[in-house]
């Protein structure tokens, strides 16, 4: 082996998919299964997990680690000592930055809750909790496995155990009212959290909410009302001192902000591993895109065979402007243009410079950001610069 040192690369922050869940929701088109009996299994991928790293760190060199997320799935489901070892794992392949973000995702039942000390005392540092609702028939729709109360208790908990708070919820539910958006979004700006997540309720293809509307057993708010319900969102959360720093997450402060999120949104390299994990990650020869296994059988074992979990896909200068002209457009910083120059969009490009004028992009010479209208039409409008 050279004694000659290698040059480190850009960055990474590593996702790791834990893809096991108590129940699935309706609306969930995520890579999950059901939980119960599959405690072998469990054990098994954790192995593969840590063995997929030690693989990728070979692919990416040495790098500075930002960020290590777990999601899912339910990783707050995963045995604490599990998400220490893959921690570990992580932080001794590569070099923890000084101001490392370690993020897991967690619903608020009170058997989960009952785990986030351990898995604070695992290295955990930032919860994202599912809490999607504060109303106990909006939780039933929802398909939810826990009620208003267990996610009042869940937070409480949680903002003992962790130094960061995040809280998911969903809007633009079926008969949901601007009136009662507002007082939920008070309800849970009352409880603390210093990041909220609000995302629109999406019907994605081929899942039980899909089926629901297709069978006309599920109305879901026009386009008028949606729209009233996002600015209503922006407007309560502003007025709270939160920053809307990307379409569907607000902080309130920049240190409050999600580091591994804005990994993604920055166009910062990542490492996937878990079943369905993507990453994306820049090699000498150009942007390299990976997907893993997405059976968890399947996933498994090619790590057993083979060593590595994934499969790997050069993208062209094209495609990897596209992408990250749809993950900048999303935070306020937007992307730069020399960043997507191969889209060949610039400051006089017709197309620029009629979405500037529609009030659709912010005037800025140096960078493409989407306005507040822009955001309310964002895959319009990512859509129009794209082609």
């Amino acid at each position: 082996m050279s004694d000659i040192p290698q040059r480190a690369g850009p960055p990474l922050g590593v996702y790791v998919h834990w893809p096991y869940c108590a129940r699935i929701c309706p609306y969930c088109d995520f890579n999950v299964v059901r939980d119960r009996g599959r405690t072998g299994e469990q054990a098994a991928l954790a192995d593969a997990i840590v063995a997929d790293l030690t693989a990728q760190r070979a692919l990416t060199g040495p790098r500075t680690l930002l960020s290590i997320f777990f999601g899912g799935g339910t990783p707050s489901l995963m045995d604490p000592a599990q998400v220490a070892r893959v921690i570990e794992a992580a932080k001794a392949l590569w070099t923890p930055a000084g101001d490392l973000e370690i993020s897991l995702e967690a619903n608020p039942t009170d058997a989960e809750a009952d785990r986030f000390d351990a898995l604070a005392a695992a290295g955990v540092a930032r919860l994202s909790l599912g809490v999607q609702a504060l109303d106990d028939r909006a939780l039933t729709l929802l398909g939810r496995n826990h009620d208003a109360g267990s996610a009042r208790r869940a937070i409480a908990v949680a903002a003992r155990a962790f130094p960061r708070l995040s809280a998911d919820l969903i809007y633009a539910r079926p008969g949901q009212t601007v009136e009662a958006w507002t007082a939920e979004l008070g309800e849970l700006l009352a409880l603390g959290p210093e990041h909220v997540s609000p995302y629109q309720l999406t019907i994605e293809s081929g899942t039980a909410f899909d089926r629901a509307v297709g069978r006309g057993k599920l109305v879901v708010p026009d386009e008028d009302l949606a729209a009233a319900l996002f600015e209503t969102t922006q407007a309560v959360l502003e007025a709270a001192g939160f920053d809307a720093y990307e379409v569907s997450n607000h902080a309130r402060g920049e240190a409050a902000r999600s580091r591994h999120n804005l990994v993604y949104w920055r166009g910062h390299d990542y490492v996937g591993v878990g079943p369905g994990a993507h990453g994306r990650l820049t090699l000498a020869d150009g942007k390299l895109a990976t997907t893993a296994r997405r059976g968890i059988a399947d996933y498994i074992q090619a790590v057993v065979e083979t060593g590595v979990g994934f499969e790997r896909e050069a993208l062209t200068a094209l495609e990897a402007a596209e992408e990250r002209l749809l993950l900048g457009l999303r935070i306020d910083d937007g992307v730069s243009f020399a960043e997507i120059a191969a889209l060949d969009l610039w400051p006089d490009t017709p197309k620029v410079k009629s979405l500037v004028e529609s009030g659709l992009l912010a005037d800025d010479p140096l960078r493409l950001r989407a306005t507040r209208s822009g955001r309310l039409v964002l895959d319009r409008l990512t859509g129009t610069l794209a082609t």
